[in-house]
């Protein structure tokens, strides 16, 4: 994986939440009266008659855009299609769906590991050529080999993210002389700083465990590095390694500190990821936390809180733990669970510029769609984000949990998510967490 580009990504997103012009593409492009009009670069078979369910685990404004994306399908082809949420369980989900016999026809997956699980158990079927042709044309080779399996094409990732962002309350930051950090050191007397205003420095979505993964993924890939990073993503080192250890530590030294925390630990692990991005922005000076870490999708909550991008709400990079900054990235991947041309037909759709352009003008969605005009963002903050995504290419290091067998890094309760709420609950025991940390690697990748 190339270094370069994830540098590229870091630095975009230093400009704009510095507030820097990102040259001319984007000074021509913002206010574009086109980032409101829907491309049509794709012709649709028509489907009148045809009924499609589609699951996903978004809820709440995310839905609410993604039904939208559904809706222009429905427009042209005719075809009826329903959302059914499945959960935060996605695995469990379509499992019970298939044992009984009634399978949506597509779901939008998390998790790389999923895709390959369903894959292998025979529940997906393959991309058809013209889906595949249209993948082909707008996507980078990265993405692409991350829906496939043992050769052949099953996913299309409409969404994606840069999870390696930290949110912040402008009116908060000014008011306690706060500065943007951009290194762990100065992240975390930055939190202390906030802590000593007089306003709780630092919200967690701890009651969602894959928010607590993103965190020490981008503390260890910062810290480790990109080699020790994907061997850890595919089990080649043991979770009981060092490096975890001083992961750990590391994230100890902001876990282990309450006062740093919105609510102390036990309201961290209350919280659920919603509310852990709009306590720190509703109510603008007075909001109960001043900074959020989790990706670019955030945005859409942001904008749930009453709270402008790029005025009230800025982001800088997640700050460099080792030599370099982090650069962490997550997506969903729409896969088909029955044959037929509707399921294929929305999956030809959302590998288009045209779907992915009616989301991203509503904010909180990045695609990694090449041929996406960047037009249609709705601001500078997530129009730089995208660029700088679609930049870079191949170079990117995506979710390490997403990647992992299900039953370790993607269910509620379990594995991965569960130990580090133990660890969040409890920072001190990083041998004991270490451990079992391996003990449910192990089972899970041997299984």
């Amino acid at each position: 994986m190339r270094t370069a580009p994830l540098l590229a990504l870091a630095t975009a997103v230093v400009l704009t939440a510095a507030g820097c012009s990102s040259g001319s593409t984007d000074k021509d492009t913002k206010g574009d009266k086109s980032a409101s009009a829907v491309p049509h670069t794709l012709q649709l078979p028509r489907l009148t008659g045809q009924k499609l369910k589609v699951t996903a685990v978004w809820t709440g404004v995310e839905q609410q855009n993604f039904t939208k994306v559904l809706d222009e399908f429905h427009q042209r082809t005719g075809a009826d299609v329903s959302f059914v949420p499945s959960g935060d369980d996605m695995s469990s989900f379509v499992g019970s769906k298939i044992a009984g016999g009634d399978p949506p026809d597509v779901a939008m997956l998390q998790q790389p590991g999923v895709l390959r699980e369903f894959a292998q158990k025979g529940w997906l079927k393959p991309l058809s050529a013209s889906t595949t042709a249209e993948l082909n044309k707008n996507f980078a080779k990265g993405w692409q080999d991350l829906g496939a399996d043992r050769g052949k094409q099953y996913g299309v990732y409409f969404k994606t993210s840069n999870k390696s962002l930290v949110w912040y309350n402008a009116k908060i930051f000014g008011a306690a002389g706060a500065k943007e950090p951009r290194t762990w050191p100065e992240f975390l007397r930055t939190a202390q700083a906030i802590a000593d205003y007089g306003v709780s420095p630092v919200s967690v979505g701890g009651a969602d465990g894959w928010t607590l993964t993103d965190w020490f993924e981008n503390v260890y890939l910062s810290q480790a590095g990109r080699e020790k990073y994907d061997a850890l993503t595919t089990h080649k080192i043991k979770w009981t390694d060092p490096s975890v250890k001083d992961a750990l530590t590391t994230l100890g030294q902001l876990f282990g500190k309450k006062e740093l925390l919105a609510g102390g630990n036990e309201g961290a692990l209350q919280t659920q990821f919603p509310t852990s991005v709009t306590q720190v922005f509703a109510g603008g000076d007075k909001a109960k936390a001043a900074m959020v870490y989790e990706g670019d999708f955030a945005a859409a909550n942001v904008t749930a809180a009453k709270a402008s991008i790029g005025t009230d709400a800025k982001v800088f990079p997640f700050p460099a733990v080792g030599a370099e900054p982090p650069v962490v990235t997550g997506g969903d991947v729409g896969v088909a669970l029955k044959d037929g041309q509707a399921a294929q037909a929305l999956l030809t759709f959302l590998a288009s510029p045209d779907a992915a352009a009616i989301w991203a003008h509503q904010g909180g969605f990045v695609s990694a769609n090449k041929n996406l005009d960047l037009a249609v963002y709705p601001d500078d903050v997530q129009r730089s984000i995208a660029k700088a995504l679609v930049g870079a290419g191949d170079g990117f290091r995506f979710d390490m949990s997403d990647q992992a067998p299900a039953a370790f890094g993607g269910k509620p309760g379990q594995g991965e998510w569960k130990d580090l709420q133990d660890f969040l609950k409890n920072p001190s025991d990083v041998a004991g967490i270490q451990q079992r940390l391996e003990d449910d690697a192990a089972k899970a990748f041997k299984s």
